[in-house]
């Protein structure tokens, strides 16, 4: 790879504590998956060693976590709408979450109800499919300029789908109001004062992908990761995630660098503050899914608990990270990841190719030891973008 200097603010964390969370917990996160487990189709998506790019790096190992091949949603966000709603209804109805699944639950629904959400294009995905399964309503609001083929999905799914003229944070809010008055239940992934139940259940469910990959890291005889790279977006797969390998792991036996755009960086500014603090305006970044400018406070408390770094960079990260993922090297297998899921590998290929690639590797501790677990939260949830990223070049590392 020639060498190219792509914008990456690296921010330690001075709030570290190592202080772990029982909501966000080994036992929750198993909980979540033996329900997860209980739907059809389900398997654990495959965690790939890419051992080629590994020794191009000069780390131990590369893996990287493939949720493009969740339920053949092309996305991990099922896992957190659709045990929060089985989590919900099972309180409604005074039942047991660990005796039930989807086909249970549908049979014991007396009325018809209608789950609403914001997303960027996956989650509402997730929650459209869940209320389908069950029979239910969905309505999902999404920010102003959403991809159609996202949109799509959504219809696709029996959900109604509306594109606001706003972003996404003011979305989230109008979302709430019409919920109320309507009478919808909200399945959000962000939380704040008086709605933090749901959100808890969300980033309890999207642990379930953490527990497998400990579980296949176990198998390929790997006793932990070195470094885990997480997406931002509100922070609550970050959370969710983190608070559970803090919980098996330990917090400090983790580096663990939470990776957001540089438009819409609320984490990373929050990090470096030591407090929330949020980000508005467009936020018009191609990692749709990582386009939130207020983080959760629960995914918050943990990462600012337990997070070593935060990264700020520009998109031309993600789009390297799609490219390098979709064109292995030599027999390291082909990973198809989307915007807001290639960021973390771009993350390492762009660190590969910078001027100051020793200074990277040391500020991230990164070394020939190191063993690197990366979670490809989607894969080509908008082929057109996709391909002109892949194909066409856009977004490129170099100019």
């Amino acid at each position: 790879m020639s060498a190219f200097s792509l914008k990456m603010d690296i921010a330690g964390n001075r709030f570290f504590t190592g202080e772990t969370s029982p909501l966000f917990s080994r036992t929750q996160a198993q909980q979540a998956r033996q329900f997860h487990q209980k739907i059809t189709g389900y398997h654990p998506t495959p965690l790939y060693a890419l051992n080629e790019l590994a020794t191009l790096f000069g780390v131990h190992k590369i893996l990287v976590k493939d949720e493009s091949q969740r339920f053949g949603l092309n996305a991990f966000k099922m896992l957190g709408g659709s045990y929060a709603i089985a989590r919900l209804l099972c309180e409604k109805y005074r039942l047991e979450i660990n005796e039930l699944s989807l086909a249970d639950l549908k049979s014991r629904i007396t009325e018809k109800m209608t789950f609403a959400t914001t997303t960027d294009g996956n989650h509402g995905r997730g929650v459209a499919w869940a209320a389908k399964q069950l029979g239910q309503n969905a309505v999902v609001y999404m920010p102003k300029g959403s991809a159609q083929e996202r949109v799509d999905a959504i219809l696709r799914l029996g959900a109604e789908c509306i594109v606001t003229e706003m972003n996404y944070d003011d979305t989230v809010r109008f979302t709430m109001q019409t919920a109320r008055q309507n009478g919808w239940e909200v399945v959000q992934d962000t939380a704040w004062e008086g709605y933090t139940k749901i959100p808890t259940w969300i980033m309890q469910g999207y642990a379930t992908l953490a527990d497998e990959a400990v579980e296949q890291m176990s198998a390929m005889g790997i006793s932990r990761p070195t470094h885990v790279f997480l997406q931002g977006g509100v922070g609550a797969l970050a959370g969710g995630v983190l608070g559970y390998l803090a919980d098996v792991y330990g917090a400090r036996n983790l580096h663990s660098i939470i990776v957001e755009p540089e438009q819409a960086d609320c984490l990373y500014r929050s990090g470096i503050k030591g407090q929330i603090v949020n980000v508005g305006g467009e936020m018009a970044t191609i990692m749709a899914g990582l386009a939130c400018g207020e983080p959760n406070p629960l995914g918050w408390e943990v990462l600012r608990n337990c997070a070593t770094q935060f990264i700020s960079c520009q998109d031309a990260v993600a789009a390297l990270g799609m490219r390098v993922l979709g064109n292995p090297l030599g027999h390291d297998p082909r990973v198809i990841s989307g915007e807001s899921g290639a960021v973390g590998l771009g993350i390492l290929a762009a660190i590969h190719s910078h001027p100051q690639r020793d200074a990277l590797m040391n500020t991230l501790q990164l070394d020939s030891h190191s063993i690197v677990l990366i979670i490809s939260t989607e894969g080509d949830t908008d082929v057109k973008h996709y391909r002109e990223v892949v194909w066409e070049g856009k977004h490129p590392a170099a100019r």
